[in-house]
């Protein structure tokens, strides 16, 4: 389904100038968590890709003077792509019944109102806590081997449309999620989209997480990649696309010619109407197989261990729960 949010009469200034001080405020707090967590974990620049990164996008340059940049959680996918493995882990005995319970709950919250930015810092604060030390390649590892199982089927068929439409007009598709790296990146190779924007996790000479960022993809931080990436691969931005459901996004969307609005939350959806966006919503989850039946076969079995991207949600659970036992208790 779409429709134009001037649908009707088109909003008065006063409607127009509440919705977009909502819109500004919620951008600016999106703004002050990103900065709080670049402190506290991010390398220097950590809000800007890194000239190596750079370099390697350069070097794939397929010539497409436009591109579309997806938004993958409630854009592409039905929920947030680090907490739909909880079942899967039950069923192998890596969890317990009450960690499952609370991560259908986190789902449920996310599915229903979204994710606000105290929740989100809160969460990217614990994830990168608990994953320091955890070995990067078995992250990897363990997302493509679960890929199709747990993830693909969660595939919003109006998403899958789009993009299909987006490669016959020649422009490129982009992935672009806060998630990291070793989740986002092989499922954009499942769906064929080999272009991502995510968060990078520091590594140390070992292969682990250090505990730092090398890029937080994240409200005014995915914008900035945006821009960077349309630089060396010689995009058009007034003639790029650009789809996500949450108004921390709201840097990304101004910063191309065609934003679209994806099963927007409050803030977002005041913000598209302000501003006459196009506004999608997506009803029509569908399991990937049947809609791409090219798409790879998972390596093997589901591997027998943690890793760190996605089981994170279901980690930070405990994590945050005991820090406020603790803070109940002091």
């Amino acid at each position: 389904m779409t429709d134009r949010a001037s649908a009707g009469a088109r909003p008065d200034g006063e409607r127009v100038s509440e919705a977009l001080a909502a819109a500004t405020a919620a951008a600016n707090g999106a703004a002050a968590m990103q900065a709080a967590t670049e402190a506290r974990y991010a390398r220097p620049d950590a809000d800007r890709l890194s000239d190596a990164v750079l370099d390697r996008i350069r070097l794939r340059r397929t010539g497409a003077d436009e591109a579309a940049f997806f938004d993958l959680d409630k854009t592409v996918i039905a929920r947030s792509s680090t907490l739909v493995m909880g079942r899967t882990f039950f069923r192998d005995g890596l969890l317990s019944s009450s960690m499952v319970v609370k991560s259908l709950y986190a789902q449920a919250v996310y599915q229903l109102v979204g994710a606000d930015h105290a929740k989100m810092e809160q969460m990217r604060h614990a994830a990168i806590e608990l994953t320091r030390g955890w070995e990067a390649q078995r992250v990897r590892r363990l997302v493509r081997e679960t890929m199709e199982e747990v993830i693909a089927p969660l595939a919003y068929q109006e998403a899958l449309d789009l993009i299909a439409e987006h490669r016959r007009a020649g422009r490129d598709v982009w992935l672009v999620s806060s998630s990291g790296e070793e989740i986002v990146e092989p499922f954009g190779e499942y769906l064929g989209v080999r272009d991502v924007i995510a968060t990078m996790s520091g590594i140390d000479d070992d292969g682990r997480y250090d505990g730092t960022l090398e890029f937080y993809a994240y409200a005014a931080a995915k914008a900035t990649a945006i821009r960077q990436i349309a630089e060396v691969r010689g995009y058009d931005l007034d003639g790029c696309y650009a789809y996500s459901d949450s108004i921390t996004d709201l840097p990304m969307l101004t910063t191309v010619g065609m934003p679209v609005a994806v099963n927007p939350d409050r803030e977002l959806r005041a913000a598209a109407m302000a501003m006459d966006w196009e506004v999608r919503d997506f009803h029509a989850p569908v399991r990937l197989r049947d809609r791409l039946p090219d798409v790879p076969a998972p390596a093997g079995q589901v591997a027998a261990g943690l890793a760190a991207a996605v089981v994170v949600g279901l980690l930070v659970w405990r994590y945050l729960s005991r820090a406020g036992d603790a803070a109940g208790a002091a």
